[in-house]
């Protein structure tokens, strides 16, 4: 039993850091995070002057198996995977296969946006700095929550329904959607689909023997974390990878799984100002501020930040007046995040498979400032702690969330004028009947969107069936119009919702009878 828990908590990997102190600092930031948040599984690589000096990963592939996660572990790196779409891109730009500010429409002649004058204008390099006009999460809804059947077709379709909020290249609003038609732009560039395209100039020119894109086959490969989330006491594996893993309709923005020897070979490449995988000019290009960011109160306190700004997949600003190129990666149940600082040739990588946001935000954190202001002793307890004074007794981070622990099952005779099937122009058709005398509403394209309409107070809430779904939504039935057969609107119950629920951008007209 002892070496069993060596194994889990002591962790793989080689430590090769520059003197036994350097390795303890690391080591003590590993285990307070690994205990502190109780993760199921954490891998983290640091490279100093370009040489991999640290290596660590600890727990399991799914908790309670036994399976070790390694250097090699698979881990989805989700929106990490954006900047290997602009890598990609940019060596289709040294190829003479495309320019930055060619228009969409060049690629994609179906590509339509809701306004005509941004379709015509809109360039290759719009779809990469989050200015597009769009709200927050914007059609996220048919990328996630996986699986789904949503395919890239429909969602250069469903962009042009999708109203925008501000004006086109008015401001940063993080988007998705854009790096999906980015990866289909790469692909009508350079003649081959994109996963076959990034196997071919990025994987293999450069040695990342382990990562996966498009589909593949889980037992094949091997060596694969699972995705976790934490209920009550434990760890629970949601959205488990089957034998094939699909093709993901996301893969371009946030679809690709790499593991830590992956991810820092990929570090390394950045770091080392001779390397031709992209040419100088574009490198400069990948890493200018093309689209500039607010700089928050929290990077202000921490990292006395005076710069903040997005390149094209990476986001760039001054950490203790030093440079920082990084990016985070956020999906159901797993976390990542690359830091460079390339005046040090320093790199930082951290993977996680369970519900890792602040574990991800405070390791880093104190990893990061080892090199910025070592002076300061960072630690992750530290940096805890500051969280949990931003979150106040409240224990929220801003609003307070209606209490909704006195919903009922809606009784089906309550709702039976908004009874019926219903369609939205992007997100598709969905069904609001009666299953086993319970009103559940079900979406045709995304069998997760799935559950039961309960009724609190006034109201009709969403209660989903599969608990990895965590953003209830109100449900509202507008009635019948000389204009309309009814239609159905959905809203956050929590206003701090991931945006990617994206319930504000959904109209649904109601079409036909429940069967």
């Amino acid at each position: 039993m002892a070496v069993f828990a060596c194994l889990l908590l002591c962790g793989s990997g080689q430590v090769l850091a520059r003197d036994n102190g350097e390795r303890a600092i690391f080591d003590a930031a590993f285990d307070d995070t690994f205990n502190r948040y109780h993760l199921p599984g954490l891998a983290v690589g640091i490279v100093e002057d370009g040489k991999v000096v640290y290596t660590r990963a600890a727990g399991e592939l799914e908790a309670g198996k036994g399976e070790s996660i390694t250097t090699e572990t698979l881990f989805k790196i989700a929106s990490n995977s954006k900047a290997m779409t602009t890598g990609l891109l940019a060596r289709l730009v040294d190829q003479g296969k495309l320019a930055w500010s060619d228009p969409v429409s060049k690629y994609l002649p179906e590509f339509r946006m809701h306004d005509d004058w941004v379709t015509q204008n809109i360039q290759v390099r719009d779809l990469l700095i989050h200015n597009s006009g769009l709200g927050p999460g914007a059609g996220d809804l048919m990328l996630w929550p996986e699986p789904n059947h949503f395919t890239r077709a429909d969602i250069i379709n469903g962009l042009g329904w999708l109203k925008p909020t501000h004006s086109f290249r008015a401001h940063y609003t993080y988007d998705n959607l854009m790096y999906v038609v980015a990866g289909e732009v790469a692909a009508a560039a350079g003649g081959k689909p994109y996963d076959q395209l990034l196997r071919e100039q990025l994987f293999q020119p450069l040695g990342m023997q382990r990562c996966q894109v498009g589909e593949w086959n889980r037992i094949e490969v091997g060596n694969v974390a699972q995705p976790h989330m934490r209920i009550g006491d434990g760890n629970q594996v949601i959205r488990r990878d089957g034998d094939l893993v699909p093709d993901a309709t996301g893969m371009a923005a946030g679809g690709i799984r790499c593991s830590l020897d992956d991810m820092l070979t990929w570090v390394r490449m950045w770091l080392d100002p001779q390397s031709q995988w992209v040419s100088a000019t574009q490198r400069r290009t990948l890493w200018s501020v093309q689209m500039p960011m607010p700089v928050s109160q929290r990077m202000r306190n921490w990292d006395n930040t005076h710069f903040n700004g997005y390149g094209y997949g990476w986001r760039l600003s001054d950490v203790d007046g030093v440079w920082r190129v990084a990016h985070t990666g956020t999906l159901a149940g797993m976390y990542s995040s690359v830091t460079l600082l390339p005046d040090q040739r320093t790199g930082i990588v951290v993977l996680i498979n369970g519900s890792g946001g602040e574990a991800r935000t405070v390791l880093t954190q104190a990893l990061t400032k080892h090199f910025t202001a070592p002076e300061q002793r960072a630690t992750v307890a530290g940096y805890a702690e500051a969280l949990a004074g931003e979150r106040g007794k409240t224990g929220r981070s801003s609003v307070q969330v209606p209490d909704t622990s006195a919903r009922a099952s809606l009784p089906p005779a309550q709702a039976k004028d908004a009874l019926g099937r219903y369609v939205d122009p992007w997100f598709g058709t969905i069904s609001l009947c009666t299953v086993d005398d319970r009103v559940v509403f079900a979406s045709d394209k995304s069998p997760l969107m799935r559950g039961e309409v309960m009724q609190v107070g006034g109201r009709w809430l969403i209660d989903w069936f599969d608990d990895s779904v965590d953003a209830e939504a109100w449900l509202e039935f507008h009635p019948r119009t000389a204009d309309t057969g009814g239609r159905l609107s959905l809203s956050h119950v929590d206003p701090d919702a991931d945006s990617s629920f994206d319930f504000p951008d959904l109209d649904f007209s109601r079409v036909a009878d429940c069967p």
